[in-house]
């Protein structure tokens, strides 16, 4: 079932969250911050211990998807929104979001908070150290969302699962969708994983809209799962449970380290990439330990820890030299990605929706 992302008009949910947020200057909770992370969780997690270490704030951090965390943010605020449109005489004591920031994950979800008045605009003073395509982020979301990290979409494959059931290793789209591999193909769900809502959109800009879907009903029958998250693709089809994940495929460059029978192939036709997130919530309790941990985060030792713990993207910040490991996007046939467009609440809920209408319900 597709999640809802339908909210009261943006100019009362951002007055909402700004009066929370003044009523909760005593409640202010000192030394801390909360925070909510999508990309690879030993990344969230080292980053946060790395963090707290360094400046002794501790970091409450949880780990979810982008769609949901997306959801969760968009219920907080419609949720305030309804309290203090009821004029109720205790209003002054609700509390404003218990999150105060979020970071890592594919980017449209980022972009559509930003469009519903979710995120806290801000305009970090090293910009100039940051990628064109991260800057172009905050350009287009109103300084509300900042490039994290890229990757593109791609396939990973067991070899020696494919190897044992004879088949070839895919490298077009049109590969995965061939009657061979019906139960060999793994991927997340769009109404819960930012990673494939990317694919659906990348397929609609590479294909046409209607060429697209009739290509996710092909997939669909050889879709063995839809996992909640896109994360789920690397260990699954390193630990040869499936022979075919899809996803973005840095997630698959750990495993590849540690020597699974793991490789990697952008398809050939082209493919969709994502510029990863990270953001301020409006309303955040802990605001000035929040631009602390994002400035860390954006900073290059912030920057390197992900490669120290396997997650191989590439970094926003070009001042420090990237991790070898991480590989390069020269080689892989980008498509001309829409972020604006693709990024917009309504076109993401469109698309879902057509998904899960069109698809989810077909036979396997």
């Amino acid at each position: 079932m597709a999640i809802s992302m339908a909210f009261p008009p943006l100019h009362h949910v951002a007055a909402a969250v700004a009066l929370a947020a003044l009523s909760a200057t005593s409640a202010q909770a000192q030394g801390v911050v909360n925070a909510l992370c999508s990309t690879d969780a030993p990344w969230c997690e080292a980053a946060a211990k790395e963090f707290t270490r360094k400046t002794g704030i501790k970091v409450n951090q949880a780990h979810k998807g982008t769609g949901e965390i997306a959801a969760q943010l968009g219920a907080v605020a419609k949720n305030l929104f309804k309290i203090f449109s009821e004029s109720r005489k205790d209003s002054e004591q609700v509390l404003p979001p218990k999150t105060d920031i979020w970071w890592g994950g594919t980017g449209d979800p980022f972009l559509q908070a930003a469009e519903q008045g979710l995120l806290a605009e801000y305009r970090p003073a090293y910009l100039h150290d940051l990628h064109s395509w991260s800057v172009r982020q905050y350009a287009m979301s109103g300084h509300q969302v900042g490039g994290f990290y890229s990757s593109a979409i791609g396939f990973g494959y067991n070899t020696e699962t494919l190897k044992k059931k004879k088949l070839p290793e895919p490298q077009c789209w049109s590969d995965v969708i061939k009657p061979a591999y019906k139960g060999e193909v793994e991927i997340s769900h769009p109404a819960s994983s930012g990673t494939a809502y990317t694919v659906i959109a990348g397929l609609v800009q590479l294909m046409g809209e209607d060429k697209a879907f009739d290509y996710l009903k092909a997939l669909h029958k050889n879709t063995t799962t839809y996992t909640r998250s896109g994360q789920a693709q690397a260990p699954n089809v390193a630990k040869g449970e499936v022979g075919v994940g899809i996803t973005f495929m840095f997630n698959f460059e750990k495993w590849k380290a540690d020597k699974y029978p793991v490789k990697t192939q952008a398809p050939c036709e082209g493919t969709s990439y994502e510029v990863g997130g990270i953001a301020l919530v409006k309303g955040a309790r802990n605001m000035d330990n929040a631009k602390k941990y994002y400035d860390w985060l954006m900073s290059p030792e912030g920057q390197a820890v992900g490669a120290q713990v396997g997650s191989y993207q590439v970094p926003a910040n070009k001042t420090f030299k990237m991790d070898p490991r991480i590989p390069t996007l020269d080689n892989v046939k980008l498509i001309k990605y829409d972020f604006e467009k693709y990024g917009k609440a309504a076109e993401r809920r469109r698309l879902i929706d057509r998904w899960t209408k069109e698809v989810e319900p077909l036979p396997r």
